[in-house]
């Protein structure tokens, strides 16, 4: 992990905008109307609706998701009692997780104020403004009265993360933890160094997971909370123990099964750690200086199953694994509270998702191969995007069946992808497809079975359910791979196209091959020497329909795989060419953008075709096409070589497809400004039409503008590219493209694929 310097820290909090949240407008606001529906008079009607029915305020307003973050600075991180205003970069990074995470808006709110009376009073006054308050940072004892007063006087969700965020990851973390190693929490020894707030709302939920009060040993500053002690706090003398054998850590932990520190770094020795019993659990959660190293614990017993809460160790518990989630499910049901009930259902829908197979993408940011439930990863990741969906529905079922939701889902899965979608991990296209594609699976062919990255595509395409995958390759090689990447290879077929076994149908190809093209100058002899190659014996999978779809690009050079694509496959008879497409969604829309990978320099006619096939490609999409013929100048402004051949394009358009919406030749922004192009050019034929579809005149510029466009924004989620004109389902992907985005080409193909059978059937038919 890289060192975090105070001068870094600084610069990142101060460059550019200060801070790291903001506020921006939801609806539009650019035009008188927009601003009299937003504010006078329009504003009026939602206000007069919410006063006959308060709960519409979830209607009309923010509230449903906005979340105040909620602090007087007594507790800030490991500072200390560092005032409210010092702790307001704690709470602006709390609502940038909330954001990023959760999807949830939210208020830092800092309260100067430390009695907790007037806290209280304060909070209760501004409550109504929020769906939720997550309260932070703020010392015990007095955070236990807040949060309980507040829960109680308040009918929005109250929590107090530093307390039940860290109790629900680590119990999630415990619970499997002690699977691991084959123990019963309700037999555990548990030694919990630490009794502030945190400490207290963990060991409370061990106990509701199972622990025995009677096996846990609570220390504080002065050593083993014992029930003789004096002056101790209710939370305190809950965990008192009545014996009186033991007083200090080392006495503590000998013989425990379980260490959780919640205190400072270095407590906890290697002699220790030897004293605790076989397969120690030791969570050592003190920031950034752990109880002990995970070096030293290691050394110390090699059998330890260990967490810390720092990021560049194994079993991080972290909080941001929790309490997005745990609002966003209480939020999205207009919860009353945070009660126990969902608390623990996020315990263990976090614990569960442990034991589910790891998605690529965690692998990816990890730098490893094969995450799977173990000692090394009992706890989800972070980065897990499985976590909004799973912990968040857990919680949101959780508050219905306890009776504290006002609204009800009913349909999990569409709520599911709800939330997918919400953060980006999905759109409404690509679920489309995925949904499409599982609904009716196809037989796809892999040609690059070991490549890694397209292994581990095909075994994800199977595990959706979106293909019926077959592998090409050297099968040893293949299994070893897989055995490598801890990838099952169950119901994938693999074909060794080298084997003897194979030869048949090689030689069964080449004929059909050689079929096609007796007038090119083919021989038998070459056409099998070619079915040696993948790409031609995984497209003659496809020609003599033995599979379905075909997918290639991250070994092969395009210009290989375009010469193969014509001469097995070929071009539809209605065309002279063929092209690819990239769609680019955004939260502004979506973008067709074509040719983006085979045409270098298309001609006029060349344009035409492209044009046409982007039309049909976009119909595909169930889209009705709307399409700018984008070049430097606007409508004869130029008289350069490459503006005529687009003006020339357009005009054979105009022609030959009169009910096309298409013009140009135009700059990319009257192309994509509908208010500017009306007003300039009222002439065109896409007056009042919003444009979907860009063809550029040449491969440098439609490539270079879905890149920058993909570089530039986070946001943006690029599919492609998508096969154009072929008379068959045959697909290329991009030679650094993720597991993602081939899983993504492959749902295309394979939806592809189907609509090819239905429409050849029916042709057939007639």
């Amino acid at each position: 992990m890289a060192k975090i310097t105070k001068e870094a820290a600084l610069q990142y909090h101060q460059n550019g905008r200060p801070g790291k949240i903001e506020v921006k407008p939801t609806k539009a606001y650019r035009t008188q109307t927009d601003l009299s529906l937003a504010y006078s008079p329009g504003v009026a009607y939602p206000c007069l609706e919410i006063q006959n029915n308060p709960d519409d305020a979830y209607k009309y307003t923010d509230k449903g998701n906005l979340v105040a973050v909620i602090s007087n600075g007594t507790a800030v991180l490991g500072l200390g009692d560092i005032g409210a205003m010092s702790g307001k970069p704690v709470m602006e990074g709390k609502g940038l997780l909330f954001k990023i995470y959760g999807g949830i808006d939210v208020f830092d709110i800092e309260v100067n104020e430390k009695d907790p009376e007037k806290f209280c009073e304060a909070v209760e006054k501004i409550a109504p403004t929020f769906g939720g308050i997550n309260l932070e940072d703020i010392k015990a004892p007095e955070c236990f009265y807040i949060e309980e007063r507040l829960k109680r006087t308040l009918d929005i969700p109250v929590m107090h993360d530093d307390q039940h965020g860290t109790a629900i990851i680590s119990a999630a973390g415990l619970k499997n933890a002690l699977e691991v190693n084959g123990k019963d929490i309700s037999k555990v020894r548990i030694v919990v160094n630490g009794a502030g707030a945190a400490a207290i709302s963990c060991t409370k939920l061990y106990e509701a997971l199972g622990a025995r009060r009677e096996n846990i040993l609570m220390l504080d500053s002065k050593g083993v909370i014992t029930s003789d002690r004096e002056n101790l706090t209710e939370q305190k003398k809950y965990f008192a123990t009545d014996r009186r054998d033991v007083h200090t850590l080392e006495e503590a932990v000998n013989g425990a099964d379980v260490f959780v520190g919640l205190s400072k770094g270095n407590v906890l020795t290697k002699e220790m750690v030897k004293t605790m019993a076989k397969d120690p659990v030791i969570f050592a959660l003190a920031n950034p200086v752990p109880e002990i190293s995970y070096e030293d614990a290691m050394e110390a017993r090699p059998d330890t199953l260990m967490s810390t809460g720092r990021t560049d160790y194994p079993n991080q518990i972290n909080n941001v694994i929790g309490f997005p989630y745990i609002f966003r499910g209480a939020l999205d049901v207009h919860a009353s509270a945070i009660n126990e009930e969902m608390k623990m259902a996020a315990v263990h829908a976090i614990a569960d998702l442990a034991k589910q197979p790891v998605p690529d993408v965690v692998n990816d940011v990890y730098k490893v191969n094969n995450l799977k439930f173990g000692r090394d990863y009992f706890i989800p990741k972070p980065v897990d995007p499985r976590l909004i969906s799973e912990v968040s529905a857990a919680v949101a079922k959780a508050a219905i069946d306890s009776g504290v939701a006002r609204r009800t889902i009913t349909d999990w899965d569409a709520y599911k992808h709800s939330l997918s979608l919400m953060l980006g991990q999905e759109t409404k296209l690509t679920q489309k497809l995925y949904s499409t594609a599982a609904a009716h699976p196809q037989r796809v062919v892999f040609a690059e079975g070991i490549h890694p990255t397209m292994l581990r595509a095909a075994v994800q395409a199977k595990n959706e359910g979106i293909c019926h995958p077959i592998l090409l390759g050297n099968d040893e090689k293949i299994a070893k791979l897989a055995d490598e990447l801890d990838l099952s290879l169950e119901g994938i077929e693999v074909i060794n196209l080298r084997h003897d076994n194979e030869a048949e149908r090689r030689e069964r190809f080449a004929r059909i091959l050689v079929k096609k093209h007796e007038r090119d100058g083919y021989t038998f002899r070459e056409a099998n020497d070619k079915m040696f190659e993948r790409n031609y014996f995984g497209m003659m999978m496809v020609e003599t329909g033995e599979a379905d779809a075909f997918i290639t690009g991250l070994y092969t050079k395009y210009s290989n795989t375009i010469k193969v694509a014509k001469e097995v496959i070929g071009i539809r008879d209605e065309f002279k060419h063929f092209g690819t497409m990239h769609i680019i969604n955004s939260p502004k829309g979506t973008l067709y953008i074509g040719d983006t990978l085979i045409n270098n320099d298309p001609g006029a006619e060349e344009l035409v075709d492209i044009t046409r096939l982007c039309a049909t490609t976009v119909r595909w999409f169930n889209e009705k096409p709307n399409i700018a013929m984008v070049s430097h100048s606007n409508f004869g402004s130029d008289t350069s070589e490459g503006s005529i051949k687009v003006r020339k394009a357009v005009e054979q358009l105009h022609r030959e497809f009169p009910d096309l919406a298409v013009d140009g030749e135009m700059q990319i922004g009257y192309a994509l400004n509908r208010e500017q192009r009306d007003e300039m050019y009222p002439f065109t034929r896409l007056f009042g039409k919003d444009v979907n579809t860009l063809v550029f005149p040449n491969l440098t510029s439609a490539q270079t503008s879905f890149k920058l466009l993909q570089a530039l924004n986070s946001d943006v989620e690029i599919l492609g590219p998508i096969q154009m004109g072929l008379n068959k389902p045959i697909y290329f992907t991009d030679h650094d493209a993720s597991v993602r985005d081939v899983v993504n080409i492959v749902s295309v193909a394979s939806v592809d694929a189907y609509v090819w059978k239905l429409q050849h059937r029916i042709s057939g038919e007639k």
